[in-house]
């Protein structure tokens, strides 16, 4: 078996004791192409980010790093600006032919929420080794927001893969030609180039911009908060708009893309040399997003983006990121926007869904 493991297999993985829960997992967590990972009971604050390093746990680098605990049982508050770490109920047992790499859920990134996953001798975040034995561990950093956790909470999502996965650009432009993977000219480097939209649409809207000084978001409360008490809106009429350093906004992608029902993708960053700037906190794109939506004529990937030391004028039009396509293992049994309730499907520029819809 080669490439991304969908999610039938991923139940015999379960199974096998390769991925393990305590409490069990859930069917609810299993995606078609990735697991849902559930937050401990406990988080610990600490003085900065780290990795354990090679040769070291994670459990060793909290003694050295840790602040205080926080039981999240009754419901506790990450404050923005934090760092957490908090035990995950998932732990994987993996055979050595198969590694994971992890990312944060759509929902998760569209709140600023910075969640990354650490592992015990990891030395990258987000990147698990094939063989790897022990428990996982996430890093919490409130951005923008402030946030209210509970134990079981899914803020990140991990995918398996075995063997090599990923198309080379001569394969995907010939996946393309097959299925037209974006609408207009496909700009292909390095995987699947994609743009910022800055046209604007109604009012002259082109994105979102995080409010400084907002409340806290309950992430239990779907469809709930008043989308003005914690963003600005942003518009243009002259087709591009100036990052302010340090803060994030939601924008949308100006092309429509289709994942195919064998395949999966991830959002990469672009080229740091092209602006300070930073896209992409939730990076899974699952099979079927896009196939099935608007007559399968694709959906628009929603951007995060934050600016970083200097102002920087974003135009419209301007090449901001990369989807790298990867094959899957066989086709999941559930697709994205088909099978199962997906909230951004068919999506244009779309808030998180904690936020009622204009």
């Amino acid at each position: 078996m080669t490439g991304i493991i969908p999610s039938q297999h991923l139940r015999q993985m379960i199974e096998r004791g390769d991925i393990t829960g305590e409490p069990a997992i859930t069917e609810a967590q299993i995606q078609p192409a990735s697991l849902d990972l559930r937050l401990g009971r406990v988080a610990y604050r600490v003085r900065a980010s780290f990795l354990a390093g090679d040769g070291r746990t994670v459990a060793e680098r909290l003694e050295e790093f840790e602040m205080h605990r926080i039981d999240l049982t009754p419901g506790a508050v990450l404050e923005k600006g934090c760092v957490y770490i908090v035990p995950l109920m998932e732990g994987l047992n993996l055979p050595g032919g198969v590694q994971a790499v992890a990312n944060a859920k759509s929902s998760t990134g569209r709140l600023d929420l910075l969640t990354r996953t650490v592992v015990d001798g990891g030395t990258e975040f987000d990147r698990i080794p094939p063989g790897y034995q022990g428990p996982l561990y996430a890093e919490i950093c409130p951005r923008s927001f402030s946030v209210l956790v509970r134990p079981g909470m899914r803020l990140n999502q991990i995918r398996f893969r075995a063997g090599e996965a990923r198309l080379s650009d001569e394969q995907l432009r010939t996946l393309h030609r097959e299925v037209r993977l974006v609408d207009g000219n496909p700009v292909i480097e390095d995987g699947l180039g994609f743009s910022v939209d800055l046209k604007g649409g109604v009012d002259d809207i082109v994105g979102y911009r995080a409010k400084p000084h907002a409340g806290v978001i309950d992430l239990d409360r779907i469809d709930h908060y008043d989308p003005e008490d914690f963003w600005d809106r942003v518009r243009t009429t002259r087709g591009r708009i100036i990052l302010d350093p340090g803060a994030f906004y939601i924008l949308v992608s100006r092309e429509a893309v289709t994942i195919p029902p064998d395949h999966a993708a991830e959002m990469a960053p672009y080229l740091a040399m092209v602006g300070e700037f930073r896209v992409h906190y939730a990076g899974f794109f699952d099979p079927g997003f896009g196939h099935d939506a608007a007559g399968g004529t694709g959906s628009r990937g929603v951007l995060e983006v934050r600016c970083h030391e200097a102002p920087f004028v974003l135009e419209h039009g301007q090449v901001v990121g990369r989807l790298v396509y990867e094959r899957m293992a066989a086709e999941p049994e559930t697709l994205y926007g088909a099978d199962i309730a997906s909230n951004y499907q068919g999506q244009g520029l779309k808030l998180a869904k904690h936020f009622k819809s204009a």
